[in-house]
């Protein structure tokens, strides 16, 4: 029973939001009026609904959609835009390398997989659309968590609890600590065995046109074929396609890391 309650105040918030789709702005009275929804029921969902940021009160204390649609829009749109822009640029470097080539988005606490290009190679790393894996491990994910903000990184790193998933896992945080500054200096990162045993990766970070890092893209493949003596080609090649996906984002290149 309170499960269907929860749900029937979720589809009348819904209803109460949808109504901006085509007012502008709207009273409590109007609101109630166009939803047939009771005015004790619309005046508590519409003041949860501001407190969250998805309503605003105006001058004329009438009601409009707030910021938070404006940010969970631009993060869309910009998700969308970067698996678009980045697909034909991720084809061009599996055929450069001839290695599966991963693109990666942060995704709360997280970082998931939205787009790759599988490898024609016999012996390959798989990696399913979806997959989520935590910032700490993997070339990819952790170049995420690189260029983090420093106090969301941190806050990041104070509260998580680094377990073993392969052989290559980093547990230790002094030692992630150390992995992160130096990607910071660097603009890449690398891997061997940290989300599967026997895989290595190379991955760089992707930035929007404000210069933010809103995506990595990676180079995988088995650790039999990024031996010391190949990485560095690797490297270059990540390199080039992030930034080959930052500019067509709108970011202008200016030597920053």
């Amino acid at each position: 029973m309170f499960e269907v309650s929860k749900n029937k105040v979720v589809i009348k918030s819904m209803n109460i939001l949808k109504v901006f789709s085509e007012h502008e702005a709207l009273s409590l009275n109007e609101i109630c009026e166009i939803t047939n929804i009771p005015k004790t029921s619309v005046v508590r969902m519409v003041s949860s609904l501001e407190e969250m940021g998805f309503l605003v009160r105006q001058e004329d204390r009438k009601y409009a959609l707030g910021l938070m649609f404006l940010h969970f829009g631009q993060l869309v749109s910009e998700r969308m835009d970067v698996r678009k822009i980045a697909l034909p640029i991720m084809y061009n470097l599996r055929d450069q390398i001839n290695e599966a080539v991963n693109l990666i988005i942060p995704d709360g606490n997280e970082a998931i997989y939205v787009e790759k290009v599988d490898t024609s190679q016999m012996v390959r790393v798989y990696t399913r659309i979806g997959r989520r894996a935590p910032f700490y491990a993997g070339a990819c994910p952790r170049i995420l968590l690189a260029f983090m903000p420093d106090d969301r990184r941190d806050q990041y790193l104070d509260s998580v609890d680094l377990k073993k998933i392969a052989s290559g896992t980093i547990v230790d945080k002094y030692e992630l600590y150390q992995l992160l500054s130096e990607s910071r200096k660097t603009g890449y990162a690398v891997s061997f065995s940290e989300l599967e045993d026997g895989s290595a990766a190379v991955a760089a970070p992707i930035r929007n046109h404000e210069g933010n890092v809103i995506a990595a893209i990676s180079i995988a493949g088995p650790e039999s074929r990024f031996r010391e003596y190949l990485l560095q080609n690797l490297v270059d090649r990540v390199l080039q396609a992030a930034l080959q996906i930052s500019l067509k984002l709108g970011w202008y290149s200016d030597g920053i890391n």
